[in-house]
């Protein structure tokens, strides 16, 4: 014998440390990830006639615009899923804005068209005309009451807490049956 063990190559034809014996190795194994049945679902696209104009919309978005329907319609599910989609998206824009203004800047802006967010109070159901005001003043301005469904989901934030008498004031003022609003603990006589 020539005074090697059997099996151990002699030193010049041995893997340095550090190198691999298999550089370029085994080839991965392709990971296969099949979409479940519910993403195939929301992936497809719908026709749908909205208005008398037909759209092409996902799933996902007919889902959406149906619980749009059903929350205008009274479906109380269908309006607190509404404003939890609200609520996900302030969150989202909150994260997106910058985190401190490097200056101050005023914006001011004229517009023709001053009820849009009346309209879309009236669209969700948060508010209804007052027509009794609108009498009594004349009918010169729109006045409108909050549903209280839409006021107690305010009152039930933790910014409630910091509300004075005088706000209570004006709150049972502009919302409709304000008598059955149940106030925090803060506000109770």
């Amino acid at each position: 014998m020539s005074g090697r063990n059997r099996g151990v190559p002699p030193p010049e034809h041995r893997f340095r440390k550090g190198q691999s014996g298999n550089p370029k190795g085994r080839p991965r194994k392709a990971k296969e990830c099949s979409p479940s049945a519910f993403e195939v679902i929301l992936e497809k696209s719908l026709t749908v006639t909205i208005g008398g104009k037909v759209h092409e919309l996902t799933v996902e978005e007919a889902l959406q615009h149906k619980t749009y329907q059903d929350a205008l319609a009274g479906n109380r599910s269908a309006r607190r899923e509404v404003l939890k989609m609200i609520a996900k998206r302030e969150k989202w824009f909150a994260d997106k804005a910058p985190s401190k203004m490097p200056y101050a800047m005023e914006v001011r802006t004229e517009m023709d068209e001053c009820d849009n967010h009346c309209e879309a109070m009236l669209l969700l159901g948060i508010a209804e005309r007052d027509t009794k005001r609108d009498e009594e003043t004349g009918g010169n301005y729109k006045y409108y009451k909050l549903q209280p469904w839409a006021v107690q989901a305010a009152l039930s934030r933790s910014g409630s807490k910091n509300i004075e008498e005088k706000d209570v004031k004006e709150i049972e003022r502009c919302t409709r049956d304000s008598h059955t609003l149940r106030w925090p603990a803060s506000l109770r006589q």
